[in-house]
């Protein structure tokens, strides 16, 4: 039976689509128009598809010192999980494959966090609904029956790593903080998001978006690690800490590196707009 840790394409969803074993979701967001991926999915999904929202099922309550997207529990979300039907069928772990509109951007974070809580067979839709539609694959407006279950939590207490521990790492040398977000955001020229511009001190920018071709799907896993091996230098992959605005956009550099056979990358979950809660911490402008 074939499994899928990182991306899986059209043709290979469309071929395990009847799979008992498969868990699909549908994590279609828009930042601006945060129903919109509901009314979305409502319209029409990939057979056999349940809707996540990315602040009511893959992010915590807000509070005043956590960023826009903080981490949820990781034992109600496992329970979220299973109540979807992942870890149902008692037979080995399931298949879980997210999708977005198209360039993985949510459905990354999808992807973290089921990792996150210790399951491994976990794969973003390359392309998104976008090339599921452009390869004329059906859709439907049905949502499936599922069969709840349990799912525990073995959580990766590594995996990610808070705003005073990214302050005390950020300033030892062997640590690399790479921040998801668009040059211009980063530079601190046009904040459209959050209420301060800028980065954290000695970041590097990487944009999610340097991870994708032209069609708007992932880069060959040899190009990525070669991009990526530009940043990281002598350093190793494990030095990587991903941030970005909320802690979304950054699970997708740790896809790309993952997918390109570069490990132990970790996330700084609250990310700028965490990092800036705290006016004692210091900012700065510029491209780096």
């Amino acid at each position: 039976m074939e499994h899928f840790t990182t991306l899986i394409d059209t043709a290979s969803l469309a071929r395990n689509i009847e799979r008992g074993d498969l868990v699909l979701f549908d994590c279609r967001f828009e930042l601006a128009n945060t129903s919109w991926g509901e009314r979305e999915y409502a319209a029409a999904h990939i057979p056999g598809a349940q809707y996540l929202h990315l602040d009511r099922d893959l992010s915590g309550p807000i509070t005043a010192q956590s960023g826009r997207h903080p981490l949820p529990d990781p034992g109600e979300f496992a329970r979220r999980l299973g109540a979807r039907g992942v870890g149902a069928d008692g037979h080995g772990p399931c298949q879980v494959v997210a999708y977005d509109q198209g360039n993985g951007a949510y459905a990354s974070r999808l992807w973290w966090l089921a990792r996150w809580i210790g399951l491994r067979h976990v794969a973003v839709l390359d392309g998104g609904i976008a090339a599921w539609r452009q390869a004329g694959l059906p859709l439907t407006q049905a949502e499936p029956r599922i069969t709840p279950g349990e799912l525990p939590a073995k959580v990766d207490e590594n995996a990610w790593l808070t705003s005073e521990a990214v302050d005390a790492l950020r300033l030892e040398p062997g640590n690399l903080l790479v921040d998801a977000r668009g040059a211009e955001r980063f530079a601190g020229r046009n904040e459209t998001i959050d209420p301060v511009a800028g980065h954290v001190p000695g970041a590097r920018n990487h944009p999610f978006t340097a991870n994708l071709g032209v069609d708007g799907r992932f880069l060959p896993a040899t190009e990525l690690r070669q991009r990526w091996q530009t940043i990281l230098g002598s350093l190793p992959a494990s030095s990587v800490i991903a941030m970005c605005g909320s802690g979304v956009t950054a699970c997708h550099n740790l896809l790309a590196l993952e997918h390109a056979g570069l490990t132990g990358a970790r996330l700084y979950a609250g990310s700028w707009s965490e990092w800036i809660r705290d006016p004692s911490r210091a900012t700065a402008i510029g491209a780096y």
